[in-house]
């Protein structure tokens, strides 16, 4: 567990600080037609940290992007951070999801009061990119509340900036793209793990019916869609995170004309 929350936490401090601050201002990639934002930080510790560390103590600490008159914008990433790890709790806001993961902590040393153990969670929203058509953002953390290792995750989300609202693979692919697309990925997927076209995926991958598919993970960039598996998802926990990068070049015949991705295509 340490181990990976110090991985995590170095990857954190490792940003800028102009970037992590409360309420900094911060340029995007794309600065025209740009959106107005403003990061902000939630820090909360367990009543039982008293003088420790923060590495040695339950705490909470999520870093997100406010958006100046983007309200289905701000409650998408609200909601996406607060259900990056399965919550199921449909309806609350952020502060009552750090208010409950703090109870969870609080419950477990009622339950066990010689337990040394402590939780963790680390979460945030990362703009990428953004212009006056597109923002897309990234959403990763880290969560342990017990175990042999805690859980690190990955999402995206795609926003369509003109029409407010998230952009799916249909939005962006014409009708029936899906087997096409498919394989395409496979080609792709094969060569980048070392795999002949016929070698068999069932012994280390986790596919269903050991039939390569691609995720609805995704994030679009001016080059390429970019998939993202994270663990446990077609892999063993130990081989992490996989990515899978899909240039335009070779799917350009299924895409739809004029979608917020028409300006990155040649």
């Amino acid at each position: 567990m340490k181990i990976g929350y110090l991985l995590f936490l170095g990857g954190i401090l490792g940003l800028s600080s102009c970037q992590w601050g409360e309420h900094n201002n911060v340029k995007a990639d794309i600065t025209t037609d740009t959106l107005t934002y403003t990061y902000k930080a939630i820090k909360e510790r367990a009543a039982d940290c008293e003088n420790k560390p923060d590495s040695g103590c339950t705490v909470v600490k999520i870093n997100y992007p406010i958006f100046e008159g983007q309200a289905n914008l701000n409650d998408t990433v609200g909601a996406t951070l607060i259900n990056l790890f399965g919550a199921d709790e449909p309806g609350i806001e952020l502060k009552e999801y750090v208010e409950h993961f703090l109870s969870a902590y609080t419950a477990f040393k009622k339950r066990d009061k010689r337990s040394v153990m402590f939780f963790t969670l680390a979460s945030r929203a990362k703009i990428l990119r953004q212009d006056s058509s597109l923002t897309t953002l990234e959403i990763s953390g880290y969560k342990f509340q017990g175990g042999a290792h805690g859980s690190s995750i990955t999402t995206f989300i795609n926003w369509n900036t003109k029409a407010q609202k998230s952009i799916g693979l249909g939005e962006i692919f014409a009708d029936n793209y899906k087997v096409k697309l498919t394989a395409i990925a496979d080609t792709i997927f094969r060569k980048q793990e070392k795999l002949t076209d016929t070698a068999s995926l069932a012994d280390d991958y986790f596919f269903k019916d050991s039939k390569f598919a691609l995720n609805n993970n995704f994030v679009i960039t001016p080059l390429g869609l970019k998939f993202l598996y994270n663990q446990y998802e077609i892999k063993p926990y130990a081989a992490g995170q996989t990515e899978l990068f899909i240039p335009y070049a070779k799917i350009k015949t299924l895409l739809k004309p004029n979608t917020v991705i028409t300006q990155y295509l040649k």
